[in-house]
């Protein structure tokens, strides 16, 4: 499509138009990626006839999620403020400063790799051994996370290569990345933990195997996309130094973002630590929360990672009305997504539950607490919708620290304790997830006080309005 003066879409296509083509193949994308954990754990869950290694299996997948969400934070942090930052300079019609841009986040998301790499190789082990001492946790944990973390490398540059061109609107070949990537992982998962065919039987080592494998071809895919298909920068490392401002420019958007994913890291740690006080079926149940509750919460993150680069071009563009519309939009798109969640989950958790059930289990021990935690908890996706839109409004217009503190409050300073204190005063498993809905009211509540301060000192002036 050409555009006027050859302006990016970004400026010009109509805006209901231009967030559905930019969100939807991403948000396809991120529905195929959410199958990643998600069948990693069911066929972990069936590895053995006997329940207690099966559940053993489970878990030590469950409790490597933390270091999982910490990779994708820094991953992803560093590529939201990439992604703003080209966004933004390529509103402002500086190609030069997007190309900088570009080269820098590559150089950023490669040392964060190898900083990964490091811990994995070598502190894998002792991260299963401070939380548990069942010996088949930590051994099947210690396979998984070592090979998760040592092949990282598929991540990180995946993810990079993906922001790239999100922000320069090719949303299209990221969704082909993703979901190559996914694919492959999702036939190798079987083949390689049960030992199909030619293939040795490798267990939890195999589904990690499998999900590396997929994460490097998304990433190589997503290089040669860059290359040929991605007019909008150019990449070349001929001569290259880090450029310090424009890091300090990354970061000033990237690192609250990368500080409030690694917050959720903290606090899946927590309240594990609350939750295998009552019995480790506890654990696992929350760690299959949080495989079902992916594909709900990704699209939604799709729909953002779409909406981001729009409302930081349109802002470097000085186009407000583009701003308010897209804005809004996203908001009435990501919280139909969540009442769909919601009502999903009130009416067939069982269903849901059964996916994970360990072969064996006759006691049905994660239905009989899976499906009291799967309802309750989704009361609060009611609200998520909003508070996830608003934080990303936040990080396009540069007031990153204010999604930060949201997510502190949310997670850190009520989530956390809530659900401690709970646990405490009534020693009821199906009490304690109350902390979820609780929590994230008081996450609503920052978030309008949040977007109405943005709205005021960023979008009025560009209506030629004073800030307030």
């Amino acid at each position: 499509m050409n555009h006027p003066e050859g302006e990016n879409k970004m400026g010009v296509m109509p805006v209901n138009r231009l967030l559905l083509s930019m969100a939807i193949p991403i948000m396809i994308s991120m529905m195929v990626q959410a199958l990643y954990n998600v069948v990693d754990s069911y066929f972990v869950s069936k590895i053995s006839l006997d329940p207690q290694i099966s559940q053993d299996a489970l878990n030590a997948v469950s409790l490597a999620f933390p270091v999982q969400n910490l990779m994708i934070a820094v991953s992803v942090g560093t590529g939201v403020g990439v992604n703003a930052l080209l966004s933004r300079s390529l509103g402002q019609g500086d190609r030069d400063k997007a190309n900088r841009s570009a080269v820098n986040g590559i150089f950023l998301a490669a040392v964060s790799c190898l900083v990964f790499m490091a811990l994995g190789l070598t502190c894998s082990r002792l991260f299963y051994s401070v939380q548990t001492d069942i010996q088949g946790i930590v051994d099947y944990g210690t396979d998984y996370l070592t090979i998760v973390c040592g092949a990282s490398f598929g991540l990180f540059g995946a993810v990079i290569m993906e922001r790239l061109l999100q922000a320069t609107g090719q949303t299209f070949y990221t969704m082909i990345s993703q979901a190559v990537g996914a694919v492959t992982n999702i036939i190798l998962d079987p083949v390689l933990i049960f030992g199909l065919g030619p293939f040795p039987r490798m267990e939890v080592a195999g589904a990690a195997l499998a999900t590396v494998i997929g994460q490097i071809l998304g990433c190589a895919i997503g290089v040669f996309c860059n290359a040929t298909r991605n007019p909008e920068i150019k990449i070349s490392f001929k001569n290259f130094r880090p450029h310090p401002q424009t890091i300090r420019e990354i970061y000033s958007v990237g690192l609250p973002s990368i500080i409030m994913q690694s917050i959720g890291s903290v606090m899946v740690f927590g309240i594990n630590q609350i939750l295998i006080a009552f019995n480790d079926t506890a654990t696992a149940v929350f760690g299959v929360y949080f495989k079902l509750q992916s594909f709900f919460f990704m699209p939604v993150f799709g729909l953002n990672n779409g909406m981001v680069p729009i409302v930081a071009y349109n802002f470097g563009a000085r186009k407000p009305d583009r701003m308010v519309k897209t804005i809004k939009l996203s908001v009435i798109y990501a919280t139909a997504m969540m009442a769909i969640g919601f009502a999903v989950f009130q009416l067939f958790p069982s269903q849901l539950l059964s996916i994970f059930q360990t072969e064996g289990d006759d006691v049905g021990n994660l239905l009989t607490y899976g499906v009291p935690a799967l309802r309750i908890i989704s009361y609060s996706w009611l609200l998520a919708g909003f508070g996830i839109v608003t934080g990303s409004v936040c990080q396009a217009l540069n007031h990153g620290v204010l999604s930060l503190t949201t997510s502190l409050v949310r997670q850190l300073v009520v989530l956390l304790p809530m659900a401690f204190l709970l646990s405490l005063l009534f020693h009821r498993l199906d009490i304690v997830w109350l902390a979820f809905p609780i929590a994230e009211l008081f996450s609503c509540a920052l978030c309008v006080i949040f977007m109405r301060r943005v709205y005021q000192r960023d979008i009025l002036p560009l209506r030629g309005q004073p800030a307030s």
